[in-house]
């Protein structure tokens, strides 16, 4: 795991399971969460190549980081639009 994807408050993984199951979980997941806080998305469903940065958009969350040439694929999202 790159260094990018340590500085994680959480990390959720969801391999093994496909659209739209992980961005269920990832939402149940963010909700409770403070906003400010990281989570790292393990997953290894290609749906989530497009659902997760459409997700983030619309829920108005920051996508920090992704990593997608390889399985596993990792996201780094940070809870809400805030600037540190």
């Amino acid at each position: 795991m790159s260094d990018i994807f340590t500085i994680a408050d959480k990390i959720l993984d969801v391999r093994g399971l496909q659209c739209p199951e992980p961005l269920m979980i990832v939402r149940k997941t963010i909700r409770d969460m403070n906003d400010g806080q990281k989570l790292v998305i393990i997953t290894d469903d290609l749906a989530t190549t497009r659902d997760i940065p459409s997700f983030c958009r619309y829920m108005e969350h920051a996508l920090l980081a992704q990593s997608t040439e390889h399985f596993p694929y990792l996201y780094l999202l940070r809870k809400g639009l805030i600037i540190n």
